[in-house]
């Protein structure tokens, strides 16, 4: 593409010393992702490129450590405590969050900045901060080291998400349609699932795969709440690469990747289909 006539030198030399930068950037960012995935198909127990691999032979590519995690009793242990604390924790943050973001939308509310300012601090204090308040609150009420705790604690860290994608989702919602719908004698309930529901729907789900991945990816919080029945994934990588390092940890990583970058395409399309429906981007 052609540079405007207008440019000066000094445009010029910005304009493609940007395009430097950012690639550099992301280059930064992918570099560990792109090197890890090759390495999970070493035949060899190693963290590095054995010289097959470099010269592309096909004995030194091997899918054990794909194997092993796959006949490992406690990867899939992990697995199985990670899909179900994410799905609960998932299902309690959306459920939450569109609640208190359909509240915060309307004109009526009060003190909205403070009531945001809360719902959205787990995002904000430190991490570890948060999960040190919730083993010592949660041992109070006897509820740490058991899967109600991590749910519940999982549930707080994703609940900020589900509210700022359903409250984004609602600056372009149209009240006139429920007052509309309430007019004609439907119910509040009716109104919500009929009209509201369908409309915000995108930043629902959004919100919800937001919360699901923050749950299915989280450790800090897990290696204070949780027991050892209730180990996730991260947390048994955790425990891999203390005890006992095995490029296995490296094909459970591939595999979290996979499944980050599904989600988030999931959440780009819902994304510009919610842009769509509020007549936001051209078809």
């Amino acid at each position: 593409m052609s540079l405007p006539a207008y440019y000066t030198a000094k445009d010029k030399v910005w304009h493609y010393a940007f395009r430097v930068i950012c690639f550099a950037i992301f280059f930064f960012l992918l570099a560990p992702i792109l090197i890890m995935i090759p390495l999970s198909f070493n035949a060899q127990p190693y963290f590095t490129f054995t010289r097959e691999m470099l010269t592309l032979n096909p004995e030194g590519y091997s899918l054990r450590w794909y194997q092993d995690f796959l006949g490992s009793d406690s990867w899939m242990r992990s697995i199985r405590n990670s899909f179900v604390i994410g799905i609960a924790a998932t299902i309690l943050s959306t459920t939450l969050g569109t609640l208190a973001a359909l509240g915060l939308s309307r004109a009526e509310m009060p003190a909205k900045g403070l009531i945001m300012g809360i719902l959205i601090s787990p995002m904000i204090v430190p991490l570890i901060i948060s999960a040190a308040g919730m083993f010592f609150f949660f041992s109070q009420i006897n509820i740490a080291q058991t899967f109600f705790g991590v749910v519940l604690a999982h549930a707080a860290l994703g609940t900020p998400f589900v509210v700022i994608t359903v409250t984004a989702t609602l600056v372009g919602f149209d009240q006139s349609l429920t007052r509309a719908a309430a007019n004609l004698g439907a119910s509040p309930t009716t109104n919500f699932f009929k009209i509201t529901m369908p409309l915000i729907l995108p930043g629902v789900i959004s919100g919800a795969l937001f919360a699901f991945i923050t749950s299915f990816d989280e450790i800090v919080v897990v290696l204070f709440v949780a027991g050892v029945e209730q180990r996730t994934i991260p947390r048994e990588m955790w425990s891999g690469i203390r005890e006992d390092i095995s490029p296995t940890i490296l094909a459970v990583a591939t595999i979290l990747v996979l499944i980050s970058v599904a989600l988030l395409t999931v959440v780009e399309l819902l994304r510009r289909r919610g842009e769509r429906m509020r007549g936001l981007s051209p078809q």
